[in-house]
Order: structure tokens, then sequence, then C-alpha cells
């Protein structure tokens, strides 16, 4: 038997287990930056990630409910599209892979996947415009 034309790696996982794996992952890198796992989950999880880059770069409502059901986390999913994807200039290739040695335990290859432009945590902030209503009453309490 052969293995042509089969996507994506097993991990020796259900599938069930695998699809939880990958998003804990997806999540974990989206929330800090960077990440230090084996080789092959970091490969895998680069697939994924960087088709939600490109989804949330689109914008739209469509598009960021089909990544927050992708990760399956509300806070992950509004945190890559409204502050992650505004700040990356680029077209492709949002993540690298460097390899960081080997496991002790097991001697697993290791690697570190983190994004290639420097993102800032900090959400843009937006003046919030007062309500009509508020400005009428501090002008009715100036006026007394």
């Amino acid at each position: 038997m052969h293995r042509h034309g089969y996507k994506g790696r097993k991990f020796g996982r259900e599938t069930d287990q695998r699809l939880a794996l990958r998003r804990s992952l997806m999540c974990s890198l989206i929330e800090h930056q960077s990440i230090t796992t084996t080789l092959a989950k970091a490969k895998e999880i680069r697939r994924g990630t960087e088709k939600l880059i490109t989804l949330a770069k689109k914008g739209g409502l469509a598009n960021r409910r089909l990544v927050i059901s992708r990760l399956n986390s509300i806070e992950m999913g509004d945190l890559l599209v409204d502050v992650i994807a505004p700040q990356i200039k680029r077209d492709s290739g949002y993540l690298r892979i460097e390899r960081a040695g080997f496991r002790r335990g097991d001697n697993a290859e290791m690697g570190t996947i983190s994004f290639v432009d420097e993102i800032s945590f900090e959400a843009p902030k937006a003046e919030k415009a007062e309500k009509p209503a508020a400005k009428a009453k501090e002008a009715k309490k100036e006026a007394k």
C-alpha cells in the first residue's frame, strides 16, 4: 500500500484528538506570538494558521466567523482579526519555523514557530464618540 495523496500527519492520535491538538496549538501561537513544539507539529500547524491569517486579512463578517469556528475560540479569533491581521504587511509566508534542537527525554526534533513580522498586542484605541443624549445632559448641568 502507498500513502500517495493523503494530506496531513496523524501524530498517533484519533481524528478528534488531532483536531483538538491543532486548534489548541494555533490558539497558543496566536496568543503568545511564538511557541516551541516538535518540528512535525510546527510544520502541520503552519499550514492551518497561515490560511486563517489570510482569511483574517480579508476581513468581513463571514471570514471572522470562519476564523472563530476553526479556532473554536472567540477571544483568539477576535485577536487575530482585529489586532494581528491588520499589522501583517505581507501577502503570504506569515510564519517561520526555526529548529530548536532535540528534546531531552525522547530525542524528538523540536522547532520554534513564530510570526515573521513584529506584532504588538496593544489593541488600537479608537476614540469613542459620546452619545447625543449624554452631551445634552451635560449641557443642562452646565446651564444650571
